[in-house]
């Protein structure tokens, strides 16, 4: 639930400061005339989200076992890859994003076309939906605690708005760079567990060689081997005599580095490259951008009375943080 909370809170709030950017631009414009339009746009991307998140939930059990994994496996390669690319492009783009999305906005005013603002809206808000359902379904198969994961996802992205709308209002202020340095070394370490996750769904498919396959050593019961006699197609280690895999323990340590009671030998190498790889990138990132961090951040220097949203343009490792209020933009 804390790990799906997290997760929920993160992407919530990117959507909650993207969505801010815009009404405050149209506000500024004075056309919160054309507001409904952007609010359609957002609400199609939502629903977008619930609905690949349905078709996930629902469509799996027309599937055999054997394809309930691989597709499963697969769609977690995929929330990894979407995870990692979108800690490291945001790094850059978020800089200009705020400028992106305000010339989005020019250009469909510009046409002056209904479907071109709904867009804006659908487009800025769906990549951050899309990848939330993936990453959140991804755990969901991992942990298969449904209601708690949902409920943390669910508690994440209302405290989310509201965090969203209170900034709008000037109301609090968060030191944004910090909160998404933070939270992206968390993402980095979630990616290592959804990923070992993923290689343990293909390997009890048959797709990847592992324990459940005919490539898996086994002694003269019959049992596969552990430890370093099972290299590289047995278990690694197996623990669940101590640490019962549907334990509290277990589902801890799985939502936060990913940690299974029993792995394979490729599950623990796929986690330990990914850490040591995507982990030596993200600190890099941090230490690179340490010098634009040690500037005054905006929230320290806006007064309290002034309302403002803060938006998303990266420093240390996601967001920093710029103000745009309803007079204009800074």
């Amino acid at each position: 639930m804390f790990a799906t909370f997290l997760i929920g809170l993160r992407e919530g709030l990117e959507a909650a400061l993207v969505v801010g950017i815009l009404v405050a631009y149209l506000k500024r414009l004075d056309r919160k005339d054309v507001l409904p339009r952007l609010w359609i746009g957002v609400g199609a991307a939502v629903l977008l989200a619930l609905g690949i998140g349905a078709v996930l939930t629902f469509g799996a059990y027309a599937l055999t076992f054997q394809g309930q994994e691989i597709i499963g496996g697969t769609l977690s390669l995929v929330t990894v890859a979407m995870v990692t690319w979108m800690i490291f492009w945001m790094r850059k783009a978020g800089r200009t994003m705020k400028a992106t999305l305000q010339g989005g906005v020019d250009r469909a005013l510009e046409t002056g076309t209904v479907w071109a603002l709904i867009l804006v809206g659908f487009v800025s808000v769906a990549r951050e939906g899309v990848e939330t359902t993936l990453l959140l379904w991804s755990m969901v198969q991992s942990f298969g605690d449904a209601p708690s994961a949902i409920l943390g996802a669910a508690l994440g992205l209302v405290v989310a708005v509201l965090a969203g709308w209170l900034l709008s209002r000037g109301a609090v202020r968060l030191d944004l760079s910090r909160f998404f340095t933070w939270t992206g070394g968390f993402l980095v370490v979630i990616a290592a567990g959804v990923l070992a996750y993923a290689i343990s769904d293909l390997q009890e498919a048959g797709v990847v060689p592992g324990p459940f396959t005919s490539a898996a050593p086994l002694d003269g019961a019959g049992a596969v081997l552990v430890g370093a006699a099972g290299f590289p197609f047995g278990w690694a280690f197996d623990v669940s005599a101590a640490i019962r895999p549907d334990s509290a323990l277990a589902v801890l340590l799985q939502a936060v580095v990913g940690f299974m009671p029993r792995m394979s030998w490729i599950q623990v190498i796929a986690w330990a490259l990914y850490l040591a790889i995507v982990g030596t990138l993200f600190v890099r990132g941090l230490r690179r951008a340490a010098p634009r961090a040690a500037a005054p951040s905006v929230s320290d220097s806006v007064p309290s009375s002034a309302p403002a949203l803060v938006a998303a343009e990266p420093s240390a490792a996601h967001i920093a943080p710029t103000t745009v209020s309803s007079e204009g933009a800074s």
